[in-house]
């Protein structure tokens, strides 16, 4: 997982049941970048940040990846975990990263839960920082991570698809949303 930058990145989009999804895969195949199209800006930092000025061209995905983004879609929960990745970061980031692999289909953590899962406990808001900065969205499922009192916080694909990921995933979350709008307010 810990990678050197790649010579190239070959970007591709691919329809899901929540927007279309941009991802930059290396010339080994591995999955260097994750986002949705309408956070395309994000990911074009990201992908500078950690991957220098390697030159960029339209290319399918592996068929692979593009398969077991699409049986994940269809129900296949744990079909995004044999993707493989390749990510440029900070020590502390990459093992933020980890950690989210780490979280269970199902499953939810808080940001003290993975700082202390990486052995820094104190360190929650550079957990928090380091999982914004994750390239690879939704394969290093921040989406999992929640507040410690088990409501929605940020995602870098906007809470609504992180509403929807997570349902998907059937993990457990309070809905602050959802319960203003049943109570009516």
């Amino acid at each position: 997982m810990i990678a050197t930058p790649p010579e190239r990145l070959h970007i591709d989009r691919f329809d899901t049941p929540v927007g279309v999804a941009v991802l930059a895969t290396d010339e080994g195949g591995y999955l260097r970048a994750f986002d949705w199209s309408d956070y395309e800006d994000r990911q074009v930092r990201l992908m500078a940040r950690y991957n220098g000025r390697v030159p960029v061209e339209t290319g399918a995905a592996p068929a692979a990846t593009r398969e077991a983004l699409t049986a994940y879609f269809d129900g296949d929960l744990h079909a995004i975990e044999t993707i493989p990745w390749r990510s440029c970061g900070t020590d502390f980031q990459l093992s933020c990263w980890r950690a989210l692999c780490d979280i269970p289909v199902g499953s939810t953590a808080s940001y003290g839960e993975q700082a202390a899962r990486i052995g820094k406990p104190k360190a929650v808001r550079a957990v928090g920082l380091a999982n914004g900065a994750n390239p690879i969205g939704l394969v290093v499922p921040c989406h999992r991570v929640i507040g410690a009192n088990g409501t929605l916080t940020g995602y870098g694909g906007g809470l609504d698809r992180k509403r929807w990921l997570l349902r998907h995933e059937r993990a457990a979350f309070r809905d602050d949303v959802q319960e203003t709008l049943s109570l009516g307010l």
